[in-house]
This record gives C-alpha cells, structure tokens and sequence, in this order.
C-alpha cells in the first residue's frame, strides 16, 4: 500500500525534514505533494487526489486552522484525513483543530516510528499496517 501525502508547512527545511521523517517511518508513499500555506495547499488539494496531509498551523497567508475550516466547507476536501503538527499548539488551537476534523495531533519534533503510527491511523490502518477493525454497515453495500 502506497499513499499520496501532502505536507504543508511554511519552512521548506521543516518540509524537507517532514519527507526525510515520512522515508524512515516505512509508510508506503506514491506521491508527496507539498505547499507553503494553506492558501497553496488548496491549489494542490484541488489538482490531485491526496489520501492524508500533515498540516502546520502557524504559516502566513492561510493558516493550518483556516485552511481546516475551508477544507471543512468542501463536500470531497471535508473527507481528507488531517494530522497537525507544530511546536506550539496551545490547547485551544488543538480543540478547535479537532472541532474543525483534524484527526491527530504530533508535536514538532517527531519520531519516523510516531509519524508511522500517527499516519496508519488517521488512514485507517493499525501499527503493523493492516485494515483496523471497524464497525460495518450490514443494511449497504461495502465498497
């Protein structure tokens, strides 16, 4: 299994170290995809079919929590599993991230086997990479 990521973070150093983290963890990755703000992460997220993004939420432009709540508003984007990362997320800017659909939460700086294991599971998947259990559907079709 291989996915498209995108890594949007206004510190090409920080994205290139976000890349070098993702090569280490072992997460199959297709594409990766990056941006420097919110505003050019809808760009991309417009153009490309994009399975997770690993979002900060200081940047110019368009912050990580804006661009959650333009992501929030789109019938497709508001389906997009999203893992924040920062250094300095208060407790306030972590409950409206969630409020808004982050799925998870990693502070900067991070471990290859954390962003594994942070990755799998907003995906769906366990730490081994195999489908989580889930409740199913039993009255529909499941595709």
């Amino acid at each position: 299994m291989s996915f498209n990521l995108l890594i949007v973070d206004d510190s090409n150093s920080m994205r290139s170290v976000v890349k070098k983290i993702i090569g280490l963890s072992g997460v199959g990755v297709n594409q990766l995809l990056e941006a420097e703000n919110g505003r050019r992460a809808l760009e991309v997220l417009g153009g490309n079919w994009v399975d997770a993004v690993i979002l900060d939420i200081n940047m110019p432009e368009m912050n990580g929590l804006e661009l959650l709540r333009k992501m929030s508003e789109d019938a497709l984007m508001k389906n997009i599993p999203v893992l924040m990362m920062s250094t300095e997320a208060s407790e306030a800017h972590m409950k409206t991230a969630f409020e808004l659909g982050a799925k998870g939460f990693i502070r900067k700086p991070f471990l290859p086997e954390e962003v594994r294991r942070m990755l799998l599971g907003v995906l769906g998947f366990d730490d081994k990479g195999d489908y989580a259990e889930r409740e199913r559907d039993t009255g529909g079709v499941d595709f």
